[in-house]
């Protein structure tokens, strides 16, 4: 059995770099690279926003929010991974009109705001996707070692070095058209497992509820995954490339719904799973794990689906943010070639993959770097409207900066309990320093643009 996982999980790693290479452009200049500038269909988006918005993550947190808190907050979070998608629908085409030879969430800052307010969104945004891509390779490594007797380190290095191959040659295009495969292959993969699981799972007991807490603390738990989720996916710079890679405004709308509409009913079904795996009384362990408890009275064969399930997921959202972290490196730096652009993309995995063999917890960093995004993501997409400017901007981030901090600090009386309550110390989510800082960053956002005299003319 061993052989056969190695083998398969290599078959799979080399099919998507056989894709990927051949999709390469052969004409490609650093602009095709990180922008694939009006090339890819609607249905080519939308499956690009799903698989590249998915992950191994998708196996742990829906599960053990479904689990653990109830249909509600599994709604939430259904809800808060699909938003972006929507909001991309909604404001992209008005993004492509402001800035039709955009690259990145740093440069439509900059076509807003100017220079300050951008390096301030691009560090938000690598922040949160460095956090992001560590998560995933760790992942990776966790479940290996869960699901076979391979070593997690060596698939660990195995996805980095696989979606290096082709994304840094192919650059944005041979993501996307990874993307494609992915996607299809993680839905029929989804599908096998969680239709022979829950064969096997046993029959709930007759006096069986469904998980949860009280329905007031539930929709806290899912205030707080809408707003998290949504915010922090909103500085997705992989999300953002996507917006210039449709073919035209229609492609991008329908694209991204069709992505949205995807996603929800991913994470429903991976969540619904963790429900039912608890309300059948299987032991989930602790902390919890429904997705591979479930997977426990299952046959063993079913092992290898489930790890290359969870290979595909993490591939798929690896080469997205590989390219996407050159992407908006590429735009910060300018003057660089293409071939610094690929040697860059090289470059930035090695940290990343060390940290990931280490196997550690970035939960907390994680959380810090949502919230970061909480505070910014109004007065950012505000931009569009021609009442905002850079210092009206600038003081709604600071306000959803103090925002965030001022729950704790009310209710503890002191700014220094409040700043570490607001760093998430326990490592739980929790619904108060995001809405303060998505509420203190809007009104201070709104009611500036309001009393500041309109911008004039848009800087470049």
């Amino acid at each position: 059995m061993l052989y056969l996982s190695v083998a398969a999980l290599a078959a799979v790693l080399l099919l998507f770099v056989w894709i990927g290479l051949r999709a390469r452009s052969t004409q490609a200049g650093l602009d095709d690279f990180v922008t694939a500038r009006n090339s890819q269909s609607a249905r080519a988006i939308g499956l690009s926003f799903l698989a590249s918005g998915m992950g191994g993550w998708i196996l742990f947190a829906p599960p053990e929010v479904g689990a653990l808190v109830g249909p509600l907050a599994l709604a939430g979070y259904a809800l808060g991974a699909a938003l972006p998608f929507v909001l991309f629908a909604l404001l992209g085409p008005a993004i492509r009109r402001a800035l039709p030879q955009g690259r990145s969430i740093g440069e439509f800052a900059e076509h807003c705001y100017g220079s300050a307010v951008r390096r301030w969104v691009g560090l938000i945004s690598l922040l949160y996707m460095s956090c992001f891509l560590i998560a995933e390779l760790t992942a990776i490594g966790a479940i290996t070692g869960m699901l076979s007797d391979i070593n997690g380190n060596l698939v660990v290095v195995g996805v980095a070095v696989a979606t290096l191959l082709y994304t840094a040659w192919g650059g944005l295009r041979a993501s996307m058209t990874t993307d494609r495969w992915q996607a299809w292959l993680l839905l029929g993969l989804l599908a096998l497992v969680g239709a022979v699981a829950l064969q096997r799972v046993p029959e709930a007991t007759a006096g069986a509820a469904l998980p949860g807490i009280p329905a007031g603390a539930a929709l806290g738990v899912a205030l707080t995954l809408v707003i998290a989720v949504t915010a922090a996916n909103l500085f997705h710079q992989g999300y953002w490339q996507r917006v210039w890679a449709a073919e035209s405004d229609a492609a991008l709308g329908r694209g991204a719904l069709l992505g949205g509409l995807a996603t929800i009913l991913v994470v429903a079904v991976v969540g619904g799973l963790g429900i039912i795996t608890v309300m059948s009384g299987a032991d989930v362990g602790s902390p919890p794990i429904p997705f591979f408890a479930m997977l426990g009275d299952a046959p063993a064969w079913l092992s290898l689906p489930a790890l290359l399930l969870a290979l595909t997921l993490v591939a798929s959202s690896v080469d997205t943010l590989q390219n996407a972290i050159a992407s908006l490196l590429v735009t910060e730096k300018r003057g660089l070639s293409l071939t610094a652009a690929r040697w860059l993309t090289v470059a930035l995995m090695v940290p990343v993959v060390l940290i990931a063999l280490e196997g550690m917890s970035v939960l907390r960093l994680f959380l810090i770097a949502d919230l970061l995004c909480a505070t910014a993501v109004v007065p950012v997409l505000l931009g569009l409207w021609r009442r905002m400017s850079a210092p009206v901007a600038i003081a709604g981030a600071l306000a959803g900066l103090l925002g965030a901090v001022l729950p704790g600090w009310v209710a503890s009386g002191s700014f220094l309990q409040g700043l570490e309550l607001a760093s998430f110390p326990n490592t739980v989510p929790t619904l108060a320093p995001f809405a303060g800082a998505l509420l203190a960053s809007s009104l201070v956002s709104l009611a500036g643009a309001l009393l500041w005299r309109p911008r004039l003319a848009t800087p470049s």
